[in-house]
């Protein structure tokens, strides 16, 4: 049986802006962070670069993402905000990786790039 990891707690208060992609209902298990959607916003249909930007300018310190290809498309070597890529976006799987999502979020620095493998089932 697997048993889930204990959640870490973050170190410090992040606010994380799900892209249009990410399943709503992993801000459930974010305890302790300020999590926004993209199209709460208005900022659901606009280019990676500028998303990037415009959360940089408005303080979000996380972009949590299901567009893989980020890394390819947009310069990340000088960005202040983290990006946080899952490898799946079909909720009922995410749901069994949010103790990793998690981990993941709250490791998180500033700058930082990094992926979190979710097979499809």
């Amino acid at each position: 049986m697997r048993r889930p990891l204990p959640l870490a707690q973050p170190a410090q208060l992040m606010r994380i802006l799900f892209d249009h992609g990410t399943p709503g209902g992993i801000a459930g298990s974010l305890t302790g962070h300020e999590v926004t959607e993209a199209i709460e916003r208005g900022w659901d249909r606009i280019s990676n670069g500028e998303l990037l930007s415009l959360a940089e300018a408005d303080g979000f310190d996380l972009l949590l993402t299901t567009d893989k290809r980020i890394q390819y498309q947009q310069n990340l070597t000088s960005r202040k905000i983290a990006i946080l890529v899952l490898g799946n976006s079909t909720w009922p799987v995410v749901r069994l990786y949010l103790d990793r999502i998690a981990l993941a979020i709250n490791g998180a620095t500033s700058g930082s790039y990094a992926e979190i493998d979710i097979p499809f089932k």
